[in-house]
């Protein structure tokens, strides 16, 4: 299998199940807590792995500028945000809402990096916004205030501007050829140590009721969601580009969203099947014709 492939599915079918996973770390524990544990655990696990592999722990000090961004960025502000929204939404939704990163990530390339932005990109990213719209429109009806769909809706374009604005960074340390896994875990352990600071002036307790569903997503969102599909994400967004990467973007909601009809009884009506539809060309339409051949062909590394 292609390498690029391989990265592309593993980033897709991790992410598209953790949006489920994150719902059992909600409740009793303050969400900026739950992103603090997670990354938290995620970051030390990296650095005990380069630890005991003996590699270089401390990155260049040139490079603590684009760790703090990442950390800022990827692992507190972006993440924040989607535990917030996902206390107000169906998983899948947010999965959804999130879908359109991959048009902020194109703009973004094009305003930060100078990389082309194609004409088909703003049809695209119409097409992608209007079906996400159409996926919310069941939540919206009854109420836009009381019922939290369209601040559930705001906090995910604030977690995706973030998440895009940080993808900038990642691709300018992969291009400043700083060590994946070194800058991962520092970024994590950035992201944890801004969350402590927002729980601890929020004045939100660290104690975690004992809870096997809590600790399983924790560890499973930890491991999985946040090294293992990060590293394969950001391997992929070093090779291909950020633009192009985002057509993780694209299938991880259609994951997302079978996960939330399965255990969260996320009932579809002809709108909703119309709006991910719509969803899913538009960001096809966003990336494509170039992104797809990039990710069935081996790129070099």
């Amino acid at each position: 299998m292609p390498v690029n492939l391989a990265l592309f599915f593993c980033s897709v079918l991790i992410w598209g199940s953790t949006w489920y996973a994150i719902t059992f770390q909600l409740g009793a524990v303050h969400p900026a807590v739950s992103v603090a544990y997670r990354f938290l655990l995620a970051g030390g696990v990296l650095l005990g792995w380069l630890a005991l592999r003996r590699q270089p722990i401390l990155p260049k000090r040139g490079g603590w500028g684009l760790i703090l961004g990442a950390g800022l960025l990827n692992f507190s502000l972006n993440y924040f945000m989607v535990y917030k929204a996902t206390a107000l939404l169906p998983s899948g939704l947010v999965a959804v809402a999130g879908s359109v990163l991959s048009l902020m990530n194109v703009v973004n390339a094009r305003l930060f990096l100078g990389q082309p932005m194609r004409p088909a990109v703003l049809a695209g990213g119409f097409m992608g916004v209007v079906g996400v719209l159409l996926l919310f429109t069941p939540e919206l009806d009854g109420g836009v205030l009381t019922g939290g769909a369209l601040i559930g809706f705001g906090l995910m374009m604030v977690s995706n501007y973030s998440a895009s604005l940080g993808n900038m960074v990642v691709s300018k340390t992969r291009k400043a050829e700083m060590p994946l896994i070194g800058t991962t875990a520092w970024s994590m352990l950035v992201g944890a140590g801004i969350m402590v600071v927002v729980a601890l002036v929020q004045g939100a307790s660290f104690a975690i009721v004992p809870s096997a569903p809590y600790f399983l997503s924790l560890a499973y969102l930890a491991l999985f969601g946040s090294i293992a599909a990060f590293l394969c994400y950001f391997t992929l967004l070093g090779r291909i580009g950020p633009g192009r990467s985002g057509y993780v973007a694209i299938m991880t909601p259609v994951v997302a969203l079978i996960v939330s009809t399965m255990f969260e009884d996320y009932h579809w009506t002809p709108a909703g099947i119309a709006g991910l539809l719509l969803a899913v060309l538009g960001n096809l339409l966003v990336m494509a014709p170039a992104s797809l051949g990039a990710l069935l062909r081996r790129q070099p590394a």
